[in-house]
């Protein structure tokens, strides 16, 4: 039988309610891991993305407000998402109480990129929600996902090329800082693919 072109609402606005938390707990994510930065660029890389992602949360409250939902809802899946985000800055706290400052900043890469998997997760489905739906309901919701998309692209890709070559320097290779998402812009997972490929050739050719 064919999808009801109409979607399960409930289940669309349980996405909104854990999208929002998502943001609110990156927000708390952000903070704690610039409190484990060493590295001055990419400091400034996740102060811009602590920026977006409060920007991101205004959006979401606008689209709650179009949509006539309350914010404040505590739907039940709101609790798991906000668990998440709390054992992550635990995490961190716990990696800088350790007092290696740069194995702690590595840690909080790790936490940024699992915090930014459910993150982007989100906004694909929100994206894909609005393409299915019609009306005001889905014009909303483009609006919306047009305004973070790209946010959320580069958050995710560069955070996990800054990771990686954290790690790679921590492991007493060549490394190359900042990652080559950087360098190149990546913006997509095939170019992300493609960056990290070209790594080899830019330690060559600096």
């Amino acid at each position: 039988m064919a999808a009801s072109r109409k979607g399960n609402t409930e289940k669309i606005h349980d996405l909104l309610f854990q999208a929002l938390e998502t943001e609110i707990g990156g927000i708390n994510v952000y903070t704690t891991a610039l409190s484990c930065v060493v590295n001055d660029d990419l400091r400034k890389e996740w102060q811009g993305y602590l920026d977006e992602t409060k920007t991101h949360k205004q959006v979401l409250l606008t689209v709650f407000e179009e949509l006539g939902l309350d914010p404040a809802t505590p739907a039940p899946s709101r609790k798991i998402v906000k668990h998440h985000g709390d054992s992550l800055v635990a995490a961190m706290e716990m990696a800088k109480k350790g007092g290696d400052l740069s194995a702690a900043q590595i840690v909080a890469g790790e936490c940024v990129v699992l915090a930014e998997t459910k993150d982007h997760q989100n906004w694909e489905l929100i994206g894909r929600v609005a393409d299915k739906l019609s009306g005001s309901e889905s014009a909303i919701l483009k609006k919306a996902y047009d305004a973070v998309e790209k946010d959320e692209d580069h958050h995710l890709y560069h955070t996990q090329g800054w990771t990686r070559e954290l790690w790679i320097e921590a492991l007493g290779f060549p490394a190359v800082l900042p990652p080559p998402e950087e360098v190149k812009k990546v913006e997509t997972a095939i170019g992300a693919s493609r960056a990290e490929h070209s790594r080899d050739d830019m330690l060559k050719h600096p």
